[in-house]
């Protein structure tokens, strides 16, 4: 078995080949862990190493990338994820898994689905069987199922949709005697979602025919047997080669009875990318009637250039996919992505594992700008990390630049609410992580009306030409006022504004002391109308 490619990683056909996965260089079993190099020496202890995240989701060791097979079940959050058990880039891809009962704390498990001699398990999602229409399990004891591409191992090319079935609350895997379950004999045919669709009472796969820049539908009876339903495509969407598909429903502006289909679809290699640049996702809304996507024209905000509208405007946040079964008592859509960018994935400045999830976030379709948007707000749960909260109000500033430590605001882990209202100012904003030389920049132009996440300043930018830059998002004044929702973590910063509108997501690499926060006004006056801040606890 070969287990060793050649093409570059900025090959964009080794990309295609790589599937929602992104890259192509191995590790073998005999590569170490941690084989990264840092800015500073990391402590011996787990979870508090140099530039590890201390509240989102990091494995103890090793490479891992999308979250894969999201499913709750008897009250556990289950997040799979692509894996690599022997080394810290990418390779030997199989399902690594954690599991949280507060989509908070989480607890690594053992590798639940391992690549074998035929082939890599790449990404996918899982359901719960509940009426056992696969036989798997029983009424009494609902299987939970897993269906993932198997990219078949060199030299022979080609991926196919495969099972495997836990009876046990996840604990243990059997890959389906009878796979796979749908080859269409194609080398790039990758990342099904599957869904119960309740109206025509049928499974249904969404799945990306990646170099062909289309989407396809299946539906089943049993998650076994599947028929072709036809084909979704975007030709001014064609930015990058097609990957990680999700469909769901979204109430509109909060009400039940008034719901939109919505089609998510990833971007991994391209001579364009995404809106900030390499990998990325794009959404459509639309309607799904069980057999095909239509996309709805009049839900497009009137700002949007059309056809589709981007998920985050930061370079770290892919792969994105929701939890299926979340209880119909909850009532969200959940959802959480690949903090990292497949620009420079695989060169993150950390050991001995790399890559991140996102923090959890709730999905609804919100009345924006003459359309409909998408909005994203991070989960009430991530409040019980919260410290003591500190504020302030009505701070008025001169184009000045102001700590904000005299009010014991600052930290390397802390969530932020800032409104404020521009005045006569030309740009407000706020300074992250401050400190030896070192700043991240949020930055509110008011004349452009953009909101910008600049991290050239921000640490260690130097290890990828790709890395240092300005992502930047379209955000008018809401009642003449900016309102943001701010995470920063040990290496992440994640910007909601709006009530969630825009998001920008992007990782950083400060040093540890850099710790401070600063707000800064050029070209007039701008009031800071409330300000509040908690530090927030290690989840380890």
């Amino acid at each position: 078995m070969r287990k060793t490619f050649t093409l570059p990683l900025t090959s964009a056909l080794a990309l295609a080949i790589a599937g929602c996965t992104g890259s192509n260089t191995t590790s073998t079993p005999n590569d170490t862990a941690a084989s990264a190099e840092t800015s500073g020496p990391a402590t011996t202890a787990p979870y508090q190493e140099t530039f590890r995240p201390q509240f989102h989701f990091t494995p103890k060791e090793n490479w891992m990338n999308d979250p894969n097979g999201l499913v709750y079940h008897n009250g556990e959050y289950h997040m799979f994820y692509q894996y690599n058990p022997y080394g810290d880039k990418w390779g030997h891809m199989s399902w690594g898994h954690a599991i949280s009962k507060d989509l908070v704390h989480w607890e690594e498990q053992k590798v639940a689905i391992p690549e074998d001699e035929e082939y890599m398990i790449f990404s996918g999602s899982a359901v719960v069987d509940h009426h056992n229409t696969s036989g798997f399990g029983t009424k009494d004891n609902p299987p939970m199922v897993a269906i993932y591409t198997g990219h078949k191992q060199e030299p022979e090319k080609g991926q196919d949709q495969q099972l495997a079935y836990s009876l046990d609350n996840g604990r243990t895997w059997t890959k389906y005697a009878g796979n796979p379950v749908l080859d269409e004999g194609m080398e790039n045919f990758r990342d099904p979602k599957v869904i119960w669709h309740e109206e025509s009472e049928q499974w249904i796969m969404v799945v990306a025919l990646s170099t062909d820049y289309k989407i396809a539908f299946y539906s089943s009876p049993n998650l076994k047997d599947w028929t072709f339903l036809s084909h979704f495509e975007s030709p001014g969407s064609e930015l990058g080669i097609w990957e990680c598909p999700d469909l769901f429903a979204l109430p509109i502006d909060g009400d039940e009875d008034k719901r939109k289909w919505v089609l998510e679809v990833d971007l991994g290699a391209g001579e364009e990318g995404s809106v900030a640049g390499g990998s990325g996702g794009l959404y459509f809304v639309g309607e799904f009637d069980g057999k095909q996507f239509i996309p709805d024209e009049d839900a497009m905000p009137e700002s949007e250039s059309g056809p589709h509208q981007w998920v985050d405007y930061g370079k770290d946040f892919y792969a994105a996919v929701s939890w299926s079964d979340v209880p119909e008592e909850d009532g969200r859509r959940i959802w959480v992505g690949w903090m990292n960018n497949w620009q420079y994935a695989q060169e993150l400045p950390t050991s001995p594992w790399r890559s991140s999830q996102s923090i959890p976030r709730t999905l609804e379709l919100a009345s924006h700008d003459g359309g409909l948007k998408m909005v994203q707000e991070p989960v009430d749960e991530l409040q019980t990390l919260r410290g003591e909260q500190k504020s302030l109000s009505n701070l008025t500033v001169t184009n000045d630049t102001r700590s904000l430590a005299d009010w014991n605001i600052q930290g390397k882990a802390l969530e932020m609410k800032v409104t404020f209202t521009p005045g006569n100012a030309e740009v407000v904003g706020l300074n992250l992580r401050t400190g030896n030389d070192e700043k991240t920049v949020l930055r509110y132009d008011v004349s452009e009306e953009t909101l910008a996440l600049d991290r050239t300043q921000s640490g260690q930018v130097d290890f990828h030409a790709d890395f240092p830059g300005v992502h930047v998002a379209p955000l008018p004044l809401d009642n003449g006022q900016v309102e943001l929702h701010v995470f920063i973590d040990w290496s992440s910063v994640e910007v909601f504004a709006h009530d969630g509108v825009v998001a920008i997501s992007d990782k950083i690499f400060p040093q540890p002391d850099s710790e401070g926060v600063e707000v800064f006004v050029e070209g007039g006056s701008a009031t800071f109308d409330r300000i509040e801040a908690w530090p927030l606890k290690s989840i380890w």
